[in-house]
């Protein structure tokens, strides 16, 4: 053999991790850190799978090898042109098989330790769900609990400045969790990222200290959260906040401010809540909205939909909610979400 395999955890031992898929497979999900040079295009590929399936396996590697030596030739000229010797490669594709070796063949014959992943992309895949069963169980869960408002988002960042442990799920997801948490001009990862993101996450954490984390449900948008972890969540420690409800107001006014430059996406995306208001409902927070009677709108908001949601979830999901003690907090303002978070 010209080059040497390795497994997923020697992967720290190397200088580069070298993802060849395309660039679309890595858009979707990719290890952490890698970068992707790509031995076929997202069209070449196709071509390949096309004449694969239409014509012979024969005639696709003939045509799949041109194109991947090409490739190969330009990266060789460009990005990895000033490399020394002794740079170490680890190389990986879809399963580990003739895309990565045909990079880890040419790189090993240059002389440069080349080393192609075992399983390739997909044996990470197996290994980041498996660990997002295992990791989660490891951690004591300090749940910050509180409706709709009331300024957990800010006190978790307020924890993080403060030297805690946090794990802020709704900056990983992009998405503030609740029907209106759609964030302006950002697109939620998919989850095969989130996950791989959680997983990094989760492994810069240290067991024998707390971690501080927003309570969630188990979706935040589009995004779907790893059982063990809401499960290691809902058997936390509960840490309720209670806040006034004229600085919740405030603060969701100053965090949805682009709702309000833009009422009709606002409109548009409150229309998920005529199933549950009811038609009626809905044009009178319209009219709200175009009187720009916006303090009016969000206190309804909150008494008719959000708080009920909130109070019938935790008390399903979170049997120490009210047991673990409460954070009262009359201001929103950093000055005194350090002071909170530095007597926790």
């Amino acid at each position: 053999m010209l080059f040497r395999t390795a497994n997923l955890s020697q992967s720290s031992e190397f200088d580069d991790i070298i993802d060849v898929r395309t660039p679309s497979e890595f858009a979707e999900d990719h290890i952490p850190g890698a970068i992707n040079c790509p031995v076929l295009s997202d069209e070449e590929r196709i071509i390949v799978g096309t004449l694969y399936k239409q014509q012979s396996p024969f005639e696709a590697r003939k045509v799949g090898a041109a194109l991947v030596a090409r490739n190969i030739a330009r990266h060789l000229e460009t990005r990895f042109r000033d490399h020394p010797k002794s740079w170490r490669p680890l190389i990986y594709c879809w399963r580990g098989g003739q895309r990565s070796g045909a990079a880890s063949i040419i790189f090993a014959q240059i002389g440069w330790a080349a080393h192609k992943l075992e399983g390739g992309y997909k044996a990470y895949r197996r290994e980041v769900l498996h660990q997002l069963t295992v990791l989660p169980q490891n951690f004591s869960m300090q749940v910050i609990c509180g409706p709709t408002g009331s300024g957990k988002s800010r006190l978790l960042t307020a924890l993080a400045e403060s030297g805690k442990q946090i794990l802020d799920l709704e900056n990983l997801a992009q998405h503030r969790g609740s029907v209106l948490g759609r964030l302006p001009e950002q697109k939620q990862p998919n989850q095969k990222w989130f996950d791989s993101t959680l997983l990094l996450e989760l492994q810069k954490l240290d067991p024998a200290r707390p971690v501080y984390v927003e309570a969630e449900s188990n979706k935040i948008g589009s995004i779907t959260l790893p059982e063990a972890l809401v499960a290691a969540m809902r058997k936390g420690t509960c840490l309720e906040v209670e806040t006034p409800l004229e600085v919740r107001i405030a603060g969701l006014l100053e965090d949805y401010k682009h709702y309000l430059a833009n009422t009709s996406m606002l409109f548009e995306h409150l229309q998920v809540l005529q199933r549950f208001h009811g038609n009626q409902q809905l044009e009178h927070w319209h009219s709200l909205i175009n009187a720009g009677e916006f303090p009016a709108f969000v206190s309804e908001l909150l008494s008719l939909h959000y708080d009920p949601s909130y109070f019938r979830a935790t008390a399903k999901h979170y049997a120490k909610q009210g047991k673990s003690g409460c954070i009262q907090l009359v201001s929103l303002s950093p000055q005194a979400l350090r002071q909170i978070a530095n007597s926790l």
